[in-house]
């Protein structure tokens, strides 16, 4: 691939790719505080039904993956980042309008699909400029800007809620994506020069296809991604039931998850700085052996029945290691997917990230409509997910090794 000759200044790429991708933890996280008003509202009958407002989200960015990579790849970056946006803003303001579940969370999936361009084509773009341990680093300090959305967002869905009513939420969604889109159209230089463009052919794709699939890494790193991923939107399925019905935490639940957010935001300031020192796959390996730890814990401290004060903190303590685990792991898998598919960066990103975000839907989903008022659920379906992820990484050989 031929270099890219006129680059944003660093930063500024950082915190525009940062905000592409934080399109998602927006439109999950400031969702949260709504859950029991639209279930109220919607689905008075089957109140867990309203964690499918979350689930569908995230299948429909699973199904957009498989297409905005691959396009991507044929048109360039920013065409394909664009029209995702223009897709998000119309399933937004039919989500603003949804007057039954049903048209709900049509609605979700359909802004899931939109938002899959800026997630995927962001990874794309950041693989067009950078490779290696560099990747792995802006990836982490994209985590890092990424990761304050969510430290933000429930508290202004919050707000919101109370000034405006929960329909107001998605009237954000739309400014904040239509800022983004805006921010990219005027600064971002296309990364992906017409010389290096792949027609958007059926025989193109099944050979890109065949190839993601043949490296064993790649095969690993979507493994562990998809459980990854799994755990950590179980646990965000369950967050808010757990704080409110189990905690009695429900009126400073976006106090407390942004709390967790912002200390959760030094996994990837962490990553960042021993990437290089220690590797990707010895960080991975770490952070989930300290998973396996404190998830176990958990699960003993609640069978237990400890007193509230010991049993809430370890939930809070055990949410912070799981939102922890994701910044430590993500770009780190990321990278290691990424890196020897570099010349078909945009398929890859898409099977990627298609591939181990449907699968950790199909996890999470089942592991929140468990929810029974107790962590249990959500920690054994974790503690099984972060078990299996240790092994693979096992498996996961160094470069020439393969």
């Amino acid at each position: 691939m031929k270099p890219v000759t006129k680059r944003l200044p660093q930063a500024e790429f950082i915190a525009l790719m940062a905000m592409l991708a934080a399109t998602i933890a927006f439109s999950i996280d400031a969702m949260l505080p709504a859950l029991p008003e639209i279930a109220a509202e919607l689905s008075p009958n089957n109140l867990n039904r309203a964690q499918l407002i979350l689930t569908s989200f995230v299948l429909g960015m699973g199904i957009g993956t498989f297409f905005t990579g691959p396009l991507s790849d044929a048109f360039g970056r920013k065409p394909v980042m664009v029209g995702g946006a223009v897709l998000y803003i119309l399933a937004t303001t039919m989500a603003w309008a949804s007057t039954t579940m049903e048209m709900m969370l049509i609605s979700r999936i359909l802004m899931g699909v939109g938002a899959a361009g800026p997630r995927v084509v962001a990874m794309a773009m950041v693989r067009d400029i950078y490779g290696g341990r560099d990747m792995a680093r802006i990836m982490s300090f994209v985590m890092m800007v990424f990761a304050l959305v969510p430290a933000l967002a429930p508290t202004m869905g919050h707000y919101i809620i109370i000034g405006f009513g929960w329909r107001a939420i998605f009237v954000a969604f739309i400014v904040f994506s239509l800022s983004t889109a805006v921010w990219l159209m005027l600064r971002q230089p296309e990364t992906l020069a017409v010389a290096d463009r792949r027609p958007l052919d059926f025989k193109s794709l099944v050979a890109g296809t065949k190839e993601v699939f043949s490296i064993r890494t790649t095969r690993l790193s979507i493994m562990i991604q998809t459980l990854t991923f799994g755990s950590l939107f179980a646990s965000l399925s369950s967050t808010q039931q757990l704080f409110d019905v189990t905690y009695g935490q429900g009126d400073v639940f976006h106090l407390w998850f942004g709390g967790i957010a912002i200390i959760a935001t030094s996994a990837s300031i962490l990553n960042a700085k021993y990437v290089g020192r220690l590797g990707m796959r010895a960080i991975i390996r770490m952070t989930f052996i300290g998973q396996i730890a404190l998830t176990s814990l958990l699960i003993l401290i609640t069978l237990a029945s400890g007193p509230y004060w010991l049993t809430f903190g370890m939930f809070v303590v055990w949410t912070i290691g799981v939102f922890m685990q994701a910044g430590l792991t993500i770009g780190n898998l990321n990278a290691l997917a990424m890196e020897p598919v570099g010349h078909i960066a945009g398929i890859a990103a898409s099977i990627i990230a298609a591939l181990s975000t449907v699968g950790a839907v199909i996890i999470a989903a089942p592991i929140g409509l468990a929810f029974n008022g107790t962590p249990l659920p959500m920690a054994i379906g974790t503690l099984a997910c972060v078990i299996l992820g240790l092994w693979l990484t096992t498996k996961i050989k160094r470069p020439g090794e393969d």
